[in-house]
């Protein structure tokens, strides 16, 4: 958790961002991210100089080389050192803003090499919109004061920043509430022989709890090269069709410790995604709305659910993803669990016959308040393209920790603690009955009900005898209260009229 001190400073910088005339929470936080990316690029540099200066050795392949750089848009040569956060902070106001709105952020969009490229690749269409000297002046003071080179904090600062860009209720769509994406990561527990996918990541949370979870368990091992290395540079991937989002996505990772992920341009569900037993683990929650153009749709996917809605498309891409023995936890909305059309029978048809389908966890309305209304769950299941699926387990999720209103604040009510524990111990949920939050449903009983998943087609509701009083009695009762009710009338009538 971030302290007091930075959380601070990061609602000031948002605050000067407004006063500035940029209210777009997306756009701030794009803005800061460059900002970010410029800082954590000199303070990367001055640690590795540190080091080298202590050891009497040259910086390996330095970002910022001696002599000049070459600034294409403006046809001129500058110094490396110029570009420097160190240096350029400390100019006054109006060479600071051109400095760097001419030079380095030009500097930072077109600088291909090196472990950076993960982010960098995708800064071609960047633009710098802070739009004078005395708002940029006020955000890189608040900036200034952060720690780049300490992981653990700036990763909890990104967050907090994302979890700020949803509460301001623009662009929401674009998180999944944390507290559920860790859930599911907890869930899956990803391990350092996974390799993770996220095929519609967004800001990559999914991706980012993913390594965390990875950070937090399996510590000793990234100590080992080989491990470290497939955790930097081959464990994550993840695509998007939106350039914001990548970049945003691309520098959460590497606040996370990721350095290089495989983070791309690429519409998933096209023929351009040619991704197939390729990830141990997806985690997701793809985009429910809209249908696709049909011929831009790849044949693969329409041959496990013919249809152009996205939320049963993406279930078939991460059965195609998958290597054998693979993982999926994925979100979708509750039409796919019952839904009637023949793509709906169909894909849920591929998870219980063709695949092992473990969970069904049907989660509350409100949880993704205030952007959605939509109730959804969450599938989890290992592709095997063999069967598997002896019974599926099912939990009613009630409550989250938040209310499920609009305002979404924090409460006592949470079944998410409950899950973990009866997912983790399932031997002990084959004795529970269907009247209760969780059970396991027999593949036998799904396939007699042409395979509906929600759960409740087969949760037992428990009906208690209500007794009522008889008429008479109740007429009675009334009759009195008439009664007393005249009398009362009677006695005012005759005292003031």
């Amino acid at each position: 958790m971030i302290t007091g001190e930075i959380k601070n400073r990061i609602d000031s910088i948002w605050d000067t961002f407004w006063t500035g005339g940029i209210t777009n929470s997306i756009t701030i936080l794009e803005q800061m991210t460059y900002l970010f990316f410029m800082k954590m690029l000199d303070d990367s540099q001055l640690k590795k100089e540190a080091t080298a200066n202590a050891m009497g050795v040259k910086v390996k392949e330095p970002v910022f080389k001696s002599g000049k750089w070459h600034n294409p848009d403006l046809d001129r040569d500058v110094p490396y050192e110029s570009l420097r956060w160190h240096i350029f902070k400390n100019k006054e106001a109006e060479a600071m803003f051109a400095t760097i709105s001419k030079d380095v952020f030009v500097f930072i969009r077109t600088l291909n090499g090196g472990k950076e490229s993960a982010y960098s690749r995708f800064m071609d269409n960047a633009t710098f919109l802070i739009p004078n000297a005395r708002t940029l002046v006020k955000i890189v003071e608040g900036i200034d004061g952060l720690d780049m080179n300490n992981r653990d904090t700036m990763g909890d600062v990104y967050e907090y920043v994302l979890g700020k860009m949803a509460a301001s209720g623009n662009n929401g769509q674009f998180r999944t509430p944390r507290h559920i994406i860790r859930m599911m990561v907890d869930m899956m527990e990803p391990n350092l022989n996974d390799t993770v996918c996220d095929p519609a990541m967004g800001s990559a949370g999914f991706i980012v709890e993913a390594a965390k979870f990875v950070q937090e368990h399996h510590r000793k091992e990234l100590l080992k090269k080989e491990k470290s290395d497939h955790y930097r540079n081959e464990m994550f991937h993840g695509f998007d069709t939106d350039q914001t989002m990548l970049r945003i996505g691309a520098m959460n990772l590497m606040l996370h410790g990721a350095d290089n992920p495989d983070i791309a341009y690429r519409d998933s569900l096209s023929t351009d995604n040619t991704d197939e037993n390729a990830y141990s683990l997806c985690l997701a929650n793809p985009p429910f709305a809209g249908s696709l153009d049909y011929e831009a749709i790849n044949k693969n996917l329409l041959a496990i659910t013919k249809t152009k809605k996205t939320e049963l498309l993406f279930v078939a891409l991460f059965v195609r993803m998958l290597k054998l023995g693979g993982r999926c936890a994925s979100i979708v909305p509750d039409g796919v669990l019952f839904g009637n059309s023949t793509g709906h029978k169909a894909i849920r048809k591929e998870l219980v016959e063709h695949q092992r389908l473990q969970a069904v966890i049907s989660m509350p309305s409100g949880v993704f308040q205030p952007y959605s209304g939509v109730s959804t769950a969450i599938l989890v299941f290992t592709k095997t393209n063999d069967g598997g699926t002896d019974k599926v387990w099912f939990y009613d999720m009630k409550a989250d920790g938040y209310t499920l209103d609009q305002k979404r604040t924090e409460c006592k009510e949470n079944d998410i603690p409950d899950i973990l524990a009866r997912w983790k111990n399932l031997d002990t949920e084959a004795t529970r009955t269907r009247k209760e939050q969780s059970f396991f449903v027999p593949v036998d009983e799904i396939r007699a009900n042409d395979y509906d998943l929600s759960i409740n087609k087969y949760k037992e509701v428990e009906k208690v005898k209500v007794e009522y009083e008889s008429p008479k009695t109740v007429f009675k009762r009334i009759q009195k209260l008439q009664d007393e009710i005249n009398a009362a009338m009677d006695e005012f009538k005759a005292k003031y009229l």
